[in-house]
Parts: structure tokens; C-alpha cells; sequence
């Protein structure tokens, strides 16, 4: 279905459609005015992430100190994914926080990373412990930060390949 879907995608008056390649999907954390700036430094003190850009709301900064936050866009590893401010202007991409997202970090040192996150601001959620889950098939912790992301951190998946049979 998804190929029939996407061969007809752009297809007009017989002529050939070009399909539809996307190269990333990026998750977009929303928090609540004005804590974006602060969640971009927790997510640089917990995971390490680096800030590639950041876009202010030019509205804003006469009136507070630290500007809203429009977009920041940083990276963990390989991934990227983009932090901003909540607000009710006709800018704004939602109107009222996001629940029920959840990242899967994966690492080597799952309890170093672990403690890291609890030292920079977040909260264990249960003790490090063998996990079974969609992302994680070894070590597992889960913390959750300081803007209500739950986020788990856990050894990098076997393959079916590693499992001794």
C-alpha cells in the first residue's frame, strides 16, 4: 500500500511520478515559555548535545531578558532534534504542550550516562537495570527531565546475529 501510495504521489495527466525521499525526521520538543533556553542547556549538561542553530523570537526581546525561543536545533550522536518556547502567538506550531514523547538514547555507559542526567537537573525513574523494550534489548535507565520528557538511556540493541543461539 505504502508503495502503491507513494507511485501515485505527484502522478498527474500520466506522467511519471518522482517518489518522495525524506531525509530526517526530527523531533520537536516544546516547553513552556520562557524555558526553552533553559532546556537547551539541560540537554548540553545531560547528553551532551551540541547546539547547531537557534532562531529567537525578534518580538520578544524588548520585553524579557532572554528571548523566546523560536527554534534550537541540537544534536545528540548522530541525531537531531529541535527545542522551543511555548507561546499563543500565530507562530506558534501548537497551541498547548506535547505529552507522551519519549527519546532512547544509546550508549556504552549506561549508568555513567544515567548519573550525569540526575547530576544536571533530571530524576531517576527506576534503578539501571536489563531491559526489554522496543529500543533496548540490554542496560536500561529511564530519567525524566526537568521539562516532563521521559528519556531512556540504554545500551545499544543486539542484533539477532549477536545472540548465541
Amino acid at each position: 500500500m505504502a508503495q502503491e501510495t507513494q507511485a501515485l504521489c505527484g502522478a498527474e495527466n500520466g506522467a511519471k511520478a518522482s517518489p518522495v525521499v525524506f531525509t530526517a525526521a526530527k523531533p520537536w520538543l516544546v516547553v513552556e515559555a520562557p524555558k526553552a533556553n533553559d532546556a537547551v542547556q539541560f540537554y548540553k549538561a545531560a547528553f551532551g548535545a551540541e547546539e547547531l542553530s537557534r532562531v529567537n523570537d525578534p518580538k520578544r526581546k524588548a520585553e524579557l531578558e532572554l528571548p523566546l525561543i523560536r527554534s534550537a536545533e541540537l544534536k545528540i550522536g548522530s541525531s537531531v532534534f529541535v527545542v522551543s518556547d511555548l507561546t499563543d502567538d500565530s507562530y506558534s506550531l501548537v497551541k498547548s504542550a506535547v505529552s507522551g514523547l519519549v527519546f532512547c538514547l544509546e550508549t556504552e555507559s549506561v549508568e555513567a550516562a544515567v548519573a550525569k542526567a540526575v547530576a544536571a537537573g533530571a530524576v531517576s525513574e527506576d534503578e539501571v537495570a536489563e531491559g526489554e523494550g522496543a529500543c533496548c534489548g540490554g542496560v536500561v535507565g529511564k530519567v525524566k527531565d526537568p521539562y516532563g520528557n521521559l528519556w531512556l538511556i540504554c545500551s545499544p540493541a543486539k542484533k539477532c546475529g549477536d545472540v548465541a543461539a
